[in-house]
């Protein structure tokens, strides 16, 4: 018997599946390499951000903070004093001024003596003279008898500064001397303390006895 010779069946060649394979995963294994970097730098990014504000919330509540002075309370936009002169009620920013509530002469300059009465004054501050203590003194024998402060103004923090001065300012001032009288920071407040300065310097120009004789 003849055996008929078989043909040879075209095979494909060793390893090329193999090299697809390897081709494919090495691919794959990019691409997972890459996503991990990007999800590594998005938590990097998101951490230093954190830390961030970490750092300014513990900065608002350090110790060392301090509540704020009246000088610069005033309106919203109220700033420090400036250094300019008087110019009656409507001063300039941080200039503090006085005015009579009575109607009485004031005199010229101050005598030293000082005629017994009431006498009202307003003393004004703030930025463009937009707030006012009024201020109510009792006068008898040269001293501050009795002394009452009330007040006025557009801004929370300048009304608070306004009421703590008004209850502590009595303890200060009465039964003190009327000549030369002059209180410095009361109750943490700056511009209220000079303006009921300006108002006991106008006190003692219309009690001036040489107006009176």
């Amino acid at each position: 018997m003849t055996e008929v010779p078989m043909k040879n069946e075209e095979r494909e060649e060793p390893g090329q599946d193999s090299r697809a394979m390897a081709d494919t995963a090495g691919s794959l294994g990019m691409k997972a390499a890459q996503s991990k970097s990007r999800r590594l730098a998005g938590m990097s990014a998101t951490l230093a951000g954190l830390v961030a504000v970490g750092s300014l919330l513990g900065g608002c509540g350090h110790s060392d903070t301090k509540p704020m002075d009246d000088e610069y309370a005033g309106t919203e936009s109220s700033s420090a004093p400036s250094n300019g002169k008087d110019s009656g009620p409507e001063a300039g920013e941080g200039t503090p001024s006085a005015s009579s509530r009575d109607g009485k002469q004031a005199a010229a300059s101050d005598s030293g003596q000082y005629q017994d009465g009431a006498y009202a004054l307003t003393g004004h501050y703030g930025k463009d003279g937009s707030d006012s203590i009024d201020v109510d003194l009792e006068v008898s024998g040269g001293k501050v008898q009795s002394v009452r402060v009330s007040g006025k103004s557009s801004s929370p923090v300048s009304r608070k500064h306004i009421g703590e001065f008004a209850k502590a300012v009595p303890g200060v001032v009465e039964g003190k001397p009327l000549k030369d009288l002059k209180v410095s920071k009361v109750a943490g407040a700056s511009w209220t303390s000079d303006a009921f300065n300006k108002a006991l310097d106008l006190a003692r120009q219309e009690a001036s006895v040489s107006q009176r004789q």
